[in-house]
């Protein structure tokens, strides 16, 4: 499960002896190791006194993996897990209520909304894999050329430039209404003709700022494509439909619908930039 970054996590572990048997420790560690290589310790207690299940109320601050290493003393056991937090801003094609409207789902039925939440993620990055960012964000990005009179930003489509300054003891920044920028292709050039001298960190905006209907569409048919293929063995079987991949993507395997594929060809990038 992925938790949004503020959130408090419930933490949860049980200390068991030798046997198997859940038991009240004599002391009970949860320490929590955040992305950022830190340590912290939030308070445990046991849920119900002699059950041997303990839990620990964290609190997120930081995005990223954290890992959890739970220790118990009288007797000695420990438990190893881990949990994900969310950026601030996760990058989403699709809006929950969106996809939860696209999959016809009741409003009283919340129960997967986050799976749902990492599916709407999980595509969007599959598609910016394939057409270049959709979502708007800034990009900060380091060119390592010493001597050049063009630059090719590595994501497109580019909005605008925000700053270039050279990396070293005495950098060297360029007016950005200096230079001249094509969008689609992410090149960009001096309008006085002189060249660049690097390395240097590149900071621009990348994405589109209105999302088109066949992203949106294509967008959509993957969501679905997805949740009918994660129902179990339970569910009627899909062949047959229009939701199969008559043969594997390469890079996605079966999980890009041909028709979604076809939706998203205007926006592809070229074969030397995907």
């Amino acid at each position: 499960m992925t938790f949004d970054l503020g959130s408090t996590v419930r933490l949860a572990a049980d200390c068991r002896n030798p046997g198997g048997t859940l038991t009240t420790a004599e002391s009970a560690t949860a320490a929590v190791t955040l992305p950022d290589g830190s340590l912290t310790l939030p308070a445990t207690t046991e849920t119900a006194p002699g059950t041997g299940r303990y839990q620990a109320d964290f609190v997120t601050s930081l995005p990223g993996r954290h890992t959890v290493r739970w220790t118990f003393t009288g007797p000695t056991d420990a438990y190893t897990d881990s949990f994900d937090v969310r950026d601030a801003s996760p990058p989403t094609i699709l809006s929950l209520a969106q996809a939860r409207a696209h999959l016809k789902l009741p409003a009283n039925q919340t129960d997967r909304d986050d799976e749902i939440r990492d599916w709407t993620e999980s595509i969007t990055r599959g598609i910016e894999g394939m057409c270049g960012p959709v979502i708007v964000r800034t990009v900060s990005e380091r060119h390592q050329e010493r001597s050049a009179r063009t630059i090719v930003l590595g994501s497109t489509p580019v909005i605008e430039l925000v700053s270039v300054t050279t990396i070293g003891q005495s950098p060297i920044t360029y007016a950005v209404d200096g230079l001249d920028l094509d969008p689609s292709t992410g090149l960009v050039r001096r309008l006085d003709g002189g060249g660049f001298t690097g390395p240097a960190l590149w900071v621009y905006r990348a994405g589109r700022p209105i999302v088109t209907a066949n992203i949106r569409s294509a967008a959509k048919i993957i969501l679905q494509h997805l949740w009918r293929t994660s129902q179990g063995p339970s569910r009627p079987q899909l062949g047959g439909n229009d939701f199969d991949v008559s043969e594997p993507i390469v890079g996605f395997g079966y999980a890009i619908p041909n028709r979604a594929l076809q939706l998203l060809e205007p926006d592809r990038l070229p074969p030397e930039v995907g």
